[in-house]
């Protein structure tokens, strides 16, 4: 007796013909080969039958435990959404999306028709960015000033000598922190001019190789602007590394960041 099977969804696409299969890679482990779902004309899915026994909601709810697991699932997850980043609007499901059918799976992007409509005429021949910066204190603070610092408090050990020198190195780092924020902020104002939309992320003191993480934001780009972007960000990036800030863009990706209104 054969495995009962779901339909699992990885994407809502929308384009002006079917959209091609050949790069598209294998998807989830046990899964079958990607395929399309016509909801309507100009509106497909991207889809695969997917075992019940691997992936039904208890399996699942197993799985969640073994985090391996869950990282090659999203893994696979996400580089069968971005292959499909050329075409006119992609709309990324959730990890673990999947439905009874195809039909249960047609019928629910049907009845968001409207929602996602709106989200399509949005994000429609963009893509999302993302820009990290990282800041290197010893190097944004200045090689010297550190060393100056240290030899000050060997030579006064006690007294008012030392106290002025931590109090001076108090003020420094306040003054840092206060020139990162401001450097950060005009950053992601540059850059938010040159895109549709932006969104800064939570990143006050994030634990990140290269120091701590200032910025962590997604910017929504037009496809004929992306170039311009780009060079803006190599500028800034270049500018910027001679203050002690490491400045990190990835992309083209999906609208992972923009398609929740």
């Amino acid at each position: 007796m054969a495995a009962a099977k779901g339909t699992y969804v990885y994407c809502v696409i929308a384009a002006p013909r079917r959209p091609r299969l050949a790069r598209v890679p294998a998807g989830l482990p046990a899964t079958g080969p990607v395929r399309l779902l016509d909801v309507e004309p100009g509106l497909f899915m991207a889809v695969a039958d997917a075992p019940l026994d691997r992936y039904g909601e208890a399996a699942i709810a197993r799985g969640l435990g073994d985090l391996d697991w869950v990282s090659r699932a999203a893994v696979a997850h996400e580089a069968v959404i971005e292959a499909f980043v050329g075409e006119t609007a992609v709309l990324p499901m959730k990890l673990f999306t999947i439905f009874t059918g195809d039909e249960r799976a047609a019928a629910h992007v049907r009845a968001e028709r409207a929602r996602i409509a709106g989200v399509v005429k949005r994000v429609a021949n963009h893509q999302e960015w993302g820009v990290r910066v990282v800041l290197d204190r010893a190097r944004a603070a200045g090689a010297g000033t550190a060393k100056r610092a240290a030899r000050v408090s060997a030579s006064a050990r006690s007294g008012i000598a030392y106290l002025s020198a931590k109090k001076a190195q108090r003020d420094r780092t306040a003054e840092l922190a206060v020139r990162a924020r401001e450097t950060v902020a005009a950053l992601y104002d540059r850059l938010a001019s040159r895109a549709r939309e932006s969104r800064r992320r939570t990143a006050a003191e994030l634990p990140i190789e290269g120091g701590p993480l200032l910025l962590d934001a997604a910017f929504l780009v037009s496809r004929r602007r992306a170039d311009a972007f780009q060079a803006l960000t190599a500028r800034e990036a270049k500018s910027l590394a001679r203050h002690g800030y490491g400045v990190t863009l990835t992309g083209p990706w999906p609208p992972y960041t923009f398609v929740q209104e």
